[in-house]
């Protein structure tokens, strides 16, 4: 693993990476997230299938998940504007906490492991704001990078 961190030169400013010469390759990158909910919440939650009255809770967020994984370069200042080929959300919201993993694909000369992370992270803020009436005692993570393929180094966390 290298020890080097990319974005910063060796005189301490900040750069985006050159990958111009880099290979397009198939790449993979799925990251999750989760939301807590106090329990009296969650059974109010679960009872209601996941509908509040700004409308459905999992549906909203897979939808600003999705978004959000298309805007990663706006929102992240070195990231690349990359070609996404397939970002999906999927919401697991049989237990508490809420599980959400975001998988994001391109092929391209640049992984897509801020775009997968992005993807999870908005799709909990979402869920959060939409709840945030019924309370603020919510908890939003751990975000975690699970896999990552196509580039120098894969990662698959055990």
């Amino acid at each position: 693993m290298s020890e080097e961190i990319t974005h910063i030169a060796k005189d301490g400013s900040v750069h985006m990476v050159d990958v111009s010469d880099k290979s397009n390759t198939h790449r993979l990158a799925v990251a999750q997230s989760s939301v807590k909910f106090p329990n009296k919440i969650y059974s109010i939650l679960n009872e209601n299938g996941f509908n509040t009255k700004k409308g459905s809770l999992t549906q909203t967020a897979i939808l600003a998940g999705i978004g959000a994984v298309k805007q990663t370069s706006d929102l992240i200042p070195l990231c690349h504007n990359i070609p996404i080929s397939n970002a999906d959300v999927v919401i697991e919201s049989e237990v508490n906490p809420v599980k959400i993993t975001c998988t994001v694909k391109t092929i391209g000369a640049t992984g897509v492991e801020m775009e997968a992370l992005t993807g999870a992270s908005v799709a909990a803020l979402c869920i959060y704001d939409m709840c945030k009436a019924l309370s603020h005692d919510i908890v939003i993570g751990p975000t975690q990078l699970i896999e990552k393929s196509g580039g120098k180094r894969d990662f698959k966390r055990g």
